[in-house]
């Protein structure tokens, strides 16, 4: 899908033509949509491809007439019912004329200029729009990572009590999911040294300030997804315990009753044997059978109350 747009009059609008000081978004672009692109402006279709293969490493090109930034980007999936947090890559592609984006698919970081959301948005001033993009990607990983805390701060509690293995899984996807975090941050991180020494990139001084914004909410992103990642890494460890020990406590309870209840069992045996009833005691009573009946409930009782003394209960 291509989508235009242009800044005029301060307000971000969406266009049929592409015309100088244009972004043009491409949004899973077929075959045909990037040749159209690339013949238009004059660029190598492998370049606008490149950003659409998932295992694309972030890096930052120049070429003659165009440059290329590649960054990964917070992305959602659904598995089994349930989000999972990846990364994806994004291409941004700088012509002498237009800025053009390539992504798999939607994302929230170029949505919100599609809306108009940002202030100070232009497209036609292609340094601070790539500057933009890039400090609205770290601060959606800093909110993807806090999203995560909390998801895991809510498994956790589920673990206190669990005797299975999903809440760990839950912890464990968790887990992945900051590393690749942690992965595309130090990526994207190269990538914005680079482009701090890139000289054929133009940068005026308020640009080169909001660069060293950009590097240093990457930075807090990075020391984020470490300490989460550490405090996840040391919880599972210690609830892969407590699931042990849960475990325990339930056969060591279910080891209890099977000793309180074999009591009456081993009476009704005896009693049930095919022998002569008149060695069997109470057995010729009338009330032989509440007898025996009141001796076994008294020594089972009697049993598990020495079983709960000794908290095996």
């Amino acid at each position: 899908m291509i989508r235009i747009f242009k800044t005029e009059e301060g307000h971000i609008q969406q266009k049929d033509e592409i015309t100088p000081g244009s972004w043009i978004a491409l949004t899973n672009p077929t075959a045909t949509e990037i040749l159209e692109i690339s013949k238009r402006f004059q660029l190598d279709p492998d370049d606008l491809r490149a950003p659409l293969d998932e295992e694309e490493r972030s890096r930052i090109e120049t070429e003659e007439g165009f440059t290329l930034i590649v960054v990964d980007i917070p992305s959602i999936e659904e598995r089994n019912d349930k989000d999972r947090y990846v990364t994806i890559p994004m291409g941004i592609l700088i012509t002498d004329d237009v800025i053009i984006t390539v992504c798999l698919e939607d994302t929230p970081v170029l949505t919100a200029f599609m809306d108009g959301r940002v202030r100070d948005f232009h497209t036609y001033m292609k340094t601070r729009f790539i500057l933009q993009v890039l400090y609205k990607n770290a601060s959606l990983f800093l909110q993807n990572l806090r999203i995560i805390d909390k998801k895991s701060i809510e498994v956790e509690e589920k673990l206190h009590k669990s005797t299975k293995n999903r809440e760990l899984i839950e912890l464990l996807e968790l887990e992945k999911s900051l590393v690749y975090f942690t992965t595309s941050l130090r990526s994207n991180e190269v990538v914005l040294e680079k482009l701090m020494r890139n000289e054929k990139i133009k940068k005026y001084p308020e640009d080169t300030e909001l660069l060293e914004d950009v590097i240093i909410e990457n930075k807090q992103a990075i020391e984020m997804a470490n300490i989460y990642s550490g405090i996840l890494s040391g919880t599972m460890d210690a609830f892969a315990s407590v699931i042990s020990n849960n475990l325990n406590i339930v056969m060591k309870f279910l080891a209890t009753i099977t000793i309180v209840m074999s009591i009456p069992t081993m009476i009704a045996s005896f009693y049930g044997m095919n022998v002569n009833s008149h060695g069997m005691p109470f057995a010729t009573h009338p009330y032989g059978f509440e007898i025996v009946m009141g001796f076994t409930l008294v020594l089972t009782l009697l049993v598990a109350w020495i079983f709960s003394k000794k908290d095996l209960f």
